[in-house]
């Protein structure tokens, strides 16, 4: 009993040092905002090892979509404090810099400009994966969440009908939540084209680094590299590159699969074109 009330007291007391100090915090330099089962978590695990990287309390802080009525204040007590920045930096001399990953951030429609006004000069990082994978992915997380009781085909099929209206609810009223724009958009979270175009209204190009998680997954030492040169920080790896849990499943029918290559083969073409960089997602 002794004990509890003392882990209790403690956590009471972070809380309370967190609040009364969150006027004195730094704001992210970067932000993980997509997309979703592309990879997020492996790669914001492994930058925050870097010596000149600290994390947010919370990985992702889902600020900018769901909890913005909570105001800058409160997104601010979730980073490192000015005063540990300054000891970093001016005592230690180390690079510092601090972010967070929150990947429905990208499918969030008012997010980017959120973002833009809170921090317009932040680093956006961005990882897409073969929309057909990612949705296959997605399906079973809401499997494991116990959301969805659907086979994955009738879950694709009954999509446009579970999201109906959901997506001008929420651009026409910010404070809308819709479980099933969240929970549901197995397919609609794979036009990346889209997405990408209307982050484009809001920051310039070399704000954004666009990353494909096939190649993280597979040459990870290459593409973390390539990230820190984008945050403008020293080279460097940790020991290991450690990965976000996989899930297993079953093989995807080839039916199925087929008819997703088809389904997102014209958004891949523009979302090619777009980047100029063909990513070969046609398999």
């Amino acid at each position: 009993m002794r004990k509890n009330l003392i882990k209790r007291n403690i956590r009471k007391g972070a809380r309370f040092y967190r609040k009364a100090t969150r006027h004195l915090r730094v704001l992210p330099d970067f932000i993980i905002i997509g997309a979703q089962k592309c990879g997020t978590t492996s790669l914001y695990d492994n930058l925050i090892k870097h010596p000149s990287i600290l994390p947010s309390f919370t990985k992702e802080v889902d600020f900018f979509n769901k909890k913005f009525h909570k105001g800058v204040e409160w997104y601010r007590a979730h980073f490192p404090s000015v005063v540990y920045k300054y000891c970093i930096t001016h005592i230690y001399k180390r690079d510092f810099i601090t972010g967070e990953a929150s990947p429905d951030y990208i499918f969030y429609p008012h997010s980017p400009k959120r973002i833009s006004t809170v921090l317009p000069g932040v680093k956006i990082i961005v990882l897409l994966r073969n929309p057909v994978d990612r949705a296959y992915s997605h399906y079973y997380h809401e499997i494991r969440q116990k959301r969805e009781t659907l086979s994955f085909e009738d879950a694709i099929g009954m999509e446009e009908e579970r999201l109906r209206g959901e997506f001008e609810k929420i651009t026409n009223d910010e404070n809308y939540y819709s479980f099933n724009y969240n929970t549901y958009s197995y397919l609609s979270r794979g036009i990346y084209i889209e997405q990408l175009k209307h982050w484009s209204n809001f920051f310039n190009k070399e704000q954004i680094l666009i990353l494909k998680s096939e190649d993280f997954f597979e040459d990870s030492q290459a593409v973390f590299q390539r990230t820190l040169q984008f945050l403008n920080l020293p080279s460097w790896q940790p020991e290991y590159f450690g990965k976000d849990n996989v899930g297993y499943y079953p093989k995807m029918e080839a039916s199925t699969r087929c008819r997703l290559l088809n389904y997102f083969e014209s958004y891949n073409y523009r979302l090619y074109e777009y980047l100029g960089v063909n990513f070969g997602w046609e398999k």
